[in-house]
């Protein structure tokens, strides 16, 4: 059994040992989803939300609860003490004359004292409570304008998201095709080295036989070192950018893994179009959404500035609750009442400092316009340049294609003349170098086809649509 276990334990051991196939969408997919900052901008995506909700809350009514507890040094007396002792007097003085009116003794002492005591309070230790509900009527049209200004920043933060998300592709499409012309290269430069190390024997031979020169030894046997240097160079090249990807993905840098183009002898390719439309770029690029949402919200701003200067309406009702309570005579037990009221604020005179905020901020709105128009011009500008890249692409690619048939015809006939022993070795080496840049610029022109679709695609802010 437990060899079956060990056994099993090695197989699974060796599949993750071997290189998994990565394909471009594959690669686009896990840097969307591992990237850092569009994880940022997805947070202040949701923050936004959570923004457009508060300013929604600003036409509700509020409610608050507060609490007191004071410790007085003094009491409340209704009455001084000079006032006490003239009442008193005064209460004797009365009392005299009733009693030799009504012929017997009147005695008022006590309600003078009753009277003293009823004038003292005793709010030394005072508890109170108040429950406020406070309800806007109108406020210059502040909170519509701070509810339309948080769901253009809503709006903003994803336009911002969807730039980054074009940018993450562009970088993760660039680094993947570098990587499958260093791979490609790397198989050329060592399909090169095998050629020279077998012209290199071949060439020791014909001049053991006489038929070469040592001359021609020599030139071989320098262009097999040229060789070796350029596979290492390939090699560690293509490491290089196999770390880069690794690190866009968000995959281990020492991931073995191998890309689905790698093997193919020839890239799939498609011409680009001729003309395009430079509306569809108005609709679709992000950054331009962004710009016009700016605008938008520098226009909510005015309003804003404007509504500080308006007169304000606001509805209350509190609840007090107090002890000693103002109902009943700073009676020492709870007691509340309720009130309400409405409340108008209206700024007379400021300086025309509203005035001026104003014109500030229309000059901010008028800033932002400016600026969308600037980038509508230069987006103009960049789909007009990026089609001239692709047209131009294609037709290189065209002139390549007929390079490499051609040094392909040429390789050939030299091979057959080297072997045959009427073509020196430097004339086939020339033949062989002739069609190692061949294909690499057609490899290198296949590539560039890709990425000038790419960026074009970026430009009309299309890039995005069929990546979800």
């Amino acid at each position: 059994m437990k060899k079956w276990i060990c056994l099993l334990l090695c197989l699974s051991g060796l599949a993750t040992m071997q290189a998994q196939t990565l394909s471009l969408d594959s690669c686009r997919r896990m840097a969307i989803a591992n990237n850092k900052s569009l994880l940022i901008s997805k947070e202040k995506i949701n923050s936004s939300a959570s923004q457009k909700q508060v300013a929604h809350t600003q036409y509700l009514p509020h409610v608050t609860v507060s609490g007191i507890y004071t410790r007085n040094q003094y009491g409340t007396h209704i009455m001084s003490d000079d006032d006490k002792a003239e009442l008193g007097t005064s209460l004797t003085s009365l009392s005299y004359l009733l009693s030799k009116m009504a012929g017997q003794t009147v005695d008022l002492s006590s309600l003078a004292s009753k009277m003293s005591k009823a004038t003292d309070f005793d709010t030394r230790n005072v508890f109170a409570g108040i429950l406020n509900v406070t309800q806007p009527i109108y406020m210059g049209g502040k909170i519509d304008a701070y509810n339309k200004i948080a769901e253009y920043a809503e709006q903003l933060a994803m336009q911002m998201h969807e730039e980054k998300n074009q940018d993450i592709i562009v970088s993760t499409d660039e680094a993947y095709w570098q990587v499958v012309s260093l791979a490609n290269k790397k198989k050329l430069a060592e399909g090169y080295l095998k050629l020279l190390q077998k012209m290199d024997s071949d060439t020791q031979k014909m001049i053991a036989q006489g038929v070469a020169t040592k001359a021609d030894g020599l030139s071989v046997a320098v262009k097999e070192n040229q060789a070796e240097m350029a596979l290492t160079k390939a090699e560690d090249g293509l490491d290089l950018c196999k770390m880069v990807l690794c690190q866009l993905c968000g995959i281990p840098i020492n991931t073995n893994y191998s890309l689905e183009d790698e093997n193919l002898e020839s890239l799939q390719v498609l011409s680009g179009p001729e003309t395009v439309d430079v509306q569809t770029a108005y609709a679709n690029r992000p950054e331009l959404k962004s710009l016009d949402i700016a605008t938008k919200i520098y226009k909510q701003k005015i309003n804003v500035t404007r509504a500080d200067y308006l007169p304000t309406v606001v509805a209350t009702g509190n609840y007090i609750v107090s002890n000693p309570n103002f109902k009943d005579g700073f009676e020492k037990k709870f007691a509340g009442m309720w009130n309400i009221g409405i409340m108008v604020k209206y700024p007379l005179w400021s300086w025309n400092e509203g005035q001026y905020k104003v014109n500030i901020a229309k000059s901010d709105a008028r800033i932002a316009q400016y600026q969308l128009d600037d980038a509508r011009e230069k987006v103009e500008l960049q789909v007009n340049q990026s089609v001239f890249k692709v047209n131009e692409a294609g037709k290189t690619l065209t002139m390549a294609n007929k390079n490499m048939e051609k040094a392909e015809e040429n390789l050939r006939s030299a091979t057959i003349g080297f072997n045959a022993g009427v073509i020196p070795a430097s004339t086939t080496l020339e033949a062989h170098t002739a069609w190692l840049q061949a294909r690499s610029e057609r490899i290198d022109a296949q590539i560039d086809v890709k990425l000038t679709n790419l960026y074009l695609q970026k430009s009309l802010g299309t890039l995005t649509n069929n990546i979800k």
